[in-house]
């Protein structure tokens, strides 16, 4: 876990023997969905003291799913699927936190926007290998999203360096990448 903690440390802290020739990120979302939440908050609860200790936070670290990491880390910010920011919502749990959240339609969009939602993910853009059964729903889906919120859109789902590009030319505000660093050098485990 340490190994693995020190990675992730260093992609946020832009270290070239974690990215190899790749950008750091500008925010890294830490989303480990088969940890148990205790497991879960001490992973992050490390990530962020490691984050500290090298060069500050140059970038923005977003725990997913578990509001006990945000909070016992004061970082301030949650990344939620979209059901839990809704049910987290109604029940006023999320008092001064900026919240993302995934989406998949431009009806979800709207509403993520309308729950006050700081940014959303939409995707799955291109093939993966996390949806292999299911279809990517492309550029012309993720400008839809992009016209239809006044919020950031990231794109999410099978970007690497080949398809960046499409990305940059599109009015998302950015690309969220998961391959393209856990297959970098030090990642290659």
């Amino acid at each position: 876990m340490e190994t693995y903690i020190d990675f992730l440390a260093g992609i946020a802290a832009g270290d070239k023997s974690c990215l190899g020739k790749k950008r750091k990120p500008d925010i890294l979302i830490v989303r480990e969905k088969q940890l148990p939440e205790a497991d879960y908050v001490k992973l992050f609860i490390s990530l962020w003291q490691k984050c500290g200790e090298m060069v500050g936070r140059q970038t923005r670290i977003i725990p997913h799913t578990y509001l006990s990491a945000a909070k016992e880390t004061g970082c301030g910010w949650l990344h939620l699927p979209l059901p839990v920011f809704q049910k987290r919502q109604k029940n006023g749990m999320l008092a001064d936190m900026e919240i993302g959240t995934s989406v998949h339609s431009v009806a979800e969009a709207e509403t993520a926007q309308k729950l006050g939602a700081s940014y959303v993910t939409a995707g799955h853009i291109f093939t993966t290998d996390c949806k292999k059964d299911v279809s990517p729903r492309g550029i012309g889906f993720l400008e839809e999203v992009c016209a239809a919120v006044d919020i950031p859109v990231y794109a999410i789902g099978g970007i690497h360096a080949k398809n960046l590009s499409l990305i940059r030319e599109s009015s998302a505000s950015g690309a969220c990448m998961m391959s393209e660093y856990i297959f970098s050098p030090m990642g290659k485990t």
